[in-house]
């Protein structure tokens, strides 16, 4: 599907006749030879709120990160703002000299810091003022809330904020900064790009951050909202564009548009009218492992039985409470209920630490490897045993030389490139790094592997690599449950895959039916 439905939005009098807030035209990036964007254009009228949607993988975040400056295109690329030709690449910040603005999903606030101070002082930074005027700020930022329908302490820390007053500060702070870089003669009042600022609100708390931005774009301004939820996009915009593999698959009028058109552009098929035929579900070993009413942060009553040997995918939306999961089973987040029987021993989720769950045989193989699955500086021999320490200990003294042969062992068998364990493991790639934290932890022969997001940052010579321990892993008994966002991977190594929505598992697919599409169709709530 590559057509565009639906013209330039209306004004009162008719079509706009002034100049798009933005266009883009044969907009290219390629890394390393592959192409993340191919000749993508992207239209945004004056006063509209314009969708961006796509899988993982599909061009959006680097469409976002070339408006930023944090990206060159190709050669060939144009932009265009309320019709005057930027030159490209924009240099990192100069989009704030072009009216436009951005609030990340991780919003950019700082937490120790007040509301007005967050508010107010990136702006006196810019205009190198000798002192702030704390009391005319303060005036200002209250007349703002009032403009705004945002009721707001300027003097709280925002460390204390509800997810749903830093997301709103995140933006009134964006539209400040458009609205001040305003010029007297020019059209238009700005482009705010809204990048997944909804995955952790609640509905009701997503309501409120809409009706700032319709505020928002009643005052002049034309935004940009970048997500994966049809629901919302159909709910914000006035047309929504989505990429598939880099390129634009189809620009639609939401009030026309439904949510099977969308879901359709974005996995390259139209959906069946009807649930396809289950599968017969594949006949399962005695249960090894079995999660009772497990409650925390956003998840809500997951329960699972799973064999040995089995690998079961969790995945879902942003925010959906998936990628949570491992976690609450490992005690490294505090479950507030829940029960996991592991080969026959009840566990309290509870009371559980990640060291009682390392005694149990549980392991967890987090996402961000660099933080929390290695020590940059030591080397690859002290990363790898510290699970065994005991091992390599004679009396009160490690045994340096038993422990490298140890580590050096295990780097071959998980082919550790370089094949020295006394580098530095910063030293190594990082799809490396990732080999020396499985070897770390298969070397113990868990019971239980809680994986999250694998194969992040990890190229396709180890990535295979990667799934091939986790194939071992699981014929020498243990269960896997690996959280991830990416679909493909989760076809290629899981029997079993569950979708999360709102914390708790709408869908599973199981055996022939775990496709990569299969799981997109469900993820955005299609018919299954």
């Amino acid at each position: 599907m590559t057509a565009t439905a639906g013209a330039l939005p209306m004004g009162h009098g008719g079509p706009d006749a002034r100049p798009p807030a933005l266009e883009l035209s044969r907009l290219s990036k390629t890394f390393g030879g592959q192409k993340a964007l191919d000749a993508a254009s992207l239209t945004v009228a004056p006063g509209e709120v314009h969708g961006l949607l796509g899988q993982n993988g599909s061009g959006k975040s680097t469409l976002i990160k070339i408006l930023a400056g944090f990206h060159a295109p190709d050669p060939g690329s144009r932009l265009a703002l309320w019709g005057e030709d930027v030159p490209l690449p924009l240099p990192p910040g100069a989009f704030r000299r072009h009216r436009m603005s951005f609030v990340h999903q991780h919003l950019g606030l700082v937490p120790s810091l007040s509301v007005l101070e967050n508010l107010t002082v990136g702006r006196f930074a810019e205009r190198h003022d000798w002192a702030i005027d704390w009391r005319g700020a303060r005036r200002r930022a209250l007349q703002r809330f009032v403009d705004f329908g945002i009721a707001l302490d300027p003097d709280r820390q925002v460390a204390d904020l509800a997810p749903v007053e830093r997301a709103l500060l995140a933006i009134l702070r964006a539209v400040d900064e458009i609205e001040g870089a305003a010029a007297p003669g020019r059209g238009g009042g700005g482009l705010l790009v809204l990048d997944e600022p909804t995955p952790f609100l609640p509905k009701a708390d997503v309501a409120q951050l809409f009706r700032l931005v319709r505020r928002v774009v009643a005052r002049g301004a034309s935004v940009i909202f970048v997500s994966h939820d049809v629901d919302e996009v159909m709910d914000i915009t006035d047309r929504a564009t989505v990429l598939r593999d880099g390129r634009v698959a189809a620009t639609l009028a939401t009030a026309t548009a439904t949510k099977s058109d969308f879901i359709a552009a974005i996995v390259g098929r139209r959906l069946a009218t009807a649930p396809a035929p289950q599968a017969p579900a594949p006949a399962r070993a005695r249960r090894h492992a079995a999660v009772r009413d497990l409650s925390g942060g956003t998840v809500r009553g997951f329960a699972l039985e799973a064999a040995a040997g089995e690998v079961v995918g969790l995945t879902g939306l942003i925010g959906s409470g998936y990628d949570e999961v491992p976690y609450l089973l490992y005690g490294a987040r505090p479950a507030a209920a829940g029960t996991l029987d592991l080969a026959g021993h009840p566990i309290d989720l509870s009371r559980l630490t990640p060291r009682a769950a390392i005694a149990r045989g549980i392991v967890l193989i987090p996402a961000d490897r660099g933080h929390a699955g290695v020590i940059g500086p030591l080397p690859v021999s002290d990363n790898v045993s510290m699970p065994v320490l005991g091992a390599t200990r004679r009396r009160w003294l490690l045994d340096r030389r038993g422990l490298v042969e140890r580590a050096a062992a295990l780097g071959r068998r998980f082919e550790v490139r370089p094949a020295d364990a006394t580098l530095p493991i910063a030293a190594l790639s990082g799809g490396n790094q990732q080999k020396v934290v499985l070897a770390k932890w298969f070397q113990m022969a868990p019971k239980l592997v809680l994986l999250d997001e694998p194969t992040q940052g990890v190229d396709i010579g180890a990535r295979q690599t990667v799934f091939r321990h986790i194939a071992e892993a699981a014929a020498a008994g243990a269960t896997i449950l690996c959280a991830s966002s990416d679909y493909e991977q989760l076809a290629a190594i899981a029997s079993r895959v569950l979708i999360f929505a709102g914390g708790r598992v709408v869908a599973s697919l199981e055996g022939i039916e775990i496709t990569k599409d299969a799981i997109a169709e469900r993820s955005l709530g299609g018919p299954g």
